[in-house]
């Protein structure tokens, strides 16, 4: 049953009023709320995924072995819970890269079904994107390659197999991606990696009595499922023992629904120094960010000497009627902070970070409109077999998405990083004037992204564009592109490969 049809049968619209009178869906519906503020023990050191190793190859490439597998992961007391996890049993190794290195990569599934492993934020070429068509059959072998030709940025990764993105992701296949370069490496900012520069893979999951995963959409839920347990790189309520003043926080929200308005318990301020495609021109000093399924963000955080203090998700405007029911109204504790009695102070934080986009003075070679709604694009779900335009390699183009229904939807698109020119015709808000591959879309807004799609050409297949709340996703509300050299065509989606 799709979810607008769910709602409308339990006498929801999604624009009018929810009538709450006569008990069950009521008290369920006050219930909903979670606040773990105050409530969590903290009584895990927060753990570090290791950097993937990597070997030379025959032909000089960066060769790195991924094997996907089931296993067990203990969360909490009793039962250990049944997961997925790369070269583990949960969540996946950092893999760290520069810029202008070969890489490849020997995906193995030794999984019983069909998955596959999606590079996001990566621009490299549709045939090694990990999206639908690259499926990795049980016991088979994939091995993408490519030359990583980008700034340095915080990505990741995790599986895209169509239909089933979201169970894929929820029991555990995901991990970071960073790629460093030059600009990157000579920079003042905090840089030891697990010390004071430390990734947050920020996932929620919710349990049955088992210590399962409980993957269930919450009666009157809009975007998925939503749990009552944060996870940070895999623990439940973690620490961070903070040895120095300033601290970086590479932040991805890894969930596959909920939306994090990040803060932390004294609502000190920070520094947001990089979104989705690498760092700002300058940072941008605030006490609130929200990050939606799949954006990333990196903070530089100021501590003093022997204090504590805690990240916190806050409550969110953009939840609508039933906003409590996917989990807006809820106050999650997430991490604590504990600083040393000395802290050393040797990284700064620079005043000029980066060079800002620069695409709102090109001519655009094309404009497209895409209206979220309804589990579809532009009134269309998603089908293998069919591409839906065709973009001209070395051309700008300046996308219009607007979320049309009421419930809350993000726009990611695969290959390029975009520059926000507007929201609603207006300049976009600092968190947005990076570079982005992933948008919250607050509703009824026109967000008006601009793109510039080099190299890589391929008229058979396909990129991606979709919604990122994962179960959005699997349900239809996703596209395909491809990119087309000067003569070039839009050709025909090649029949999926099963990678051996």
């Amino acid at each position: 049953m799709k979810r607008r049809t769910a709602l409308k049968a339990l006498g929801f619209g999604t624009g009018g009023a929810v009538v709450l009178a006569g008990g069950g869906y009521g008290s369920y519906y006050y219930a909903a709320k979670q606040d773990t503020f105050g409530e969590i023990d903290f009584d895990k050191v927060l753990p570090i995924p290791p950097l993937a190793e990597s070997e030379k190859g025959s032909q000089g490439a960066r060769v790195f072995t991924l094997g996907i597998r089931s296993g067990r992961t203990r969360f909490k007391a009793g039962a250990t819970t049944r997961t997925w996890g790369v070269n583990g049993t949960y969540l996946g190794p950092t893999i760290r890269v520069r810029r202008g290195e070969q890489v490849e990569f020997v995906v193995r599934n030794g999984l019983d079904e069909d998955t596959s492993l999606h590079w996001h934020g990566m621009h490299l070429p549709a045939a090694m994107d990990g999206g639908p068509h690259q499926v990795v059959a049980p016991g088979e072998t994939w091995r993408p390659r490519w030359t990583v030709d980008q700034p340095a940025a915080t990505l990741w990764y995790h599986p895209h197999l169509h239909g089933a993105t979201a169970d894929h992701l929820y029991r555990g296949l995901s991990g970071l991606f960073i790629v460093d370069d030059e600009d990157s490496e000579a920079s003042a900012l905090p840089s030891e990696y697990g010390v004071d520069d430390i990734p947050m893979i920020v996932q929620d999951r919710a349990f049955d009595g088992d210590n399962q995963f409980e993957k269930r959409v919450p009666l009157g839920g809009s975007v998925g499922v939503i749990g009552k347990e944060v996870l940070v790189n895999g623990a439940i309520g973690p620490y961070v023992d903070v040895t120095t003043k300033l601290v970086r926080l590479r932040l991805l929200n890894g969930s596959n629904a909920r939306l994090y308005n990040l803060g932390f318990s004294d609502d000190r301020r920070f520094s947001l120094i990089a979104t989705d495609g690498g760092l700002l021109a300058e940072p941008w000093s605030t006490e609130r960010l929200y990050l939606s399924p799949g954006e990333r963000a990196e903070i530089v955080v100021a501590f003093e000497p022997g204090e504590r203090v805690e990240l916190r998700s806050h409550p969110s405007e953009y939840g609508g009627t039933l906003g409590r029911i996917d989990g807006f109204d809820d106050r999650l504790d997430i991490c604590q902070f504990r600083a040393a009695a000395t802290l050393s102070d040797v990284a700064e934080l620079p005043a000029v970070l980066g060079v800002a986009p620069d695409l709102a003075g090109e001519t655009a070679a094309r404009e497209r409109s895409f209206v979220l709604a309804s589990d579809q694009i532009n009134g269309r779900s998603m089908a293998m077999d069919r591409i839906d335009f065709g973009v001209r390699e070395g051309t700008v183009e300046v996308w219009d998405v607007v979320n049309d229904n009421g419930f809350l939807h993000n726009f990611h698109v695969h290959d390029v990083q975009f520059q926000v020119l507007t929201v609603d015709g207006g300049k976009p808000e600092p968190h947005l004037r990076g570079w982005k591959d992933t948008v919250l879309l607050a509703q009824g807004k026109h967000y008006r992204l601009a793109m510039r799609f080099r190299g890589h050409t391929d008229p058979n297949t396909p990129y991606m564009y979709h919604c990122h709340l994962l179960q959005h996703e699997d349900d239809g509300m996703m596209g395909q592109f491809v990119v087309l050299g000067k003569d070039e065509k839009v050709g025909a989606v090649p029949r999926t490969h099963h990678h051996s």
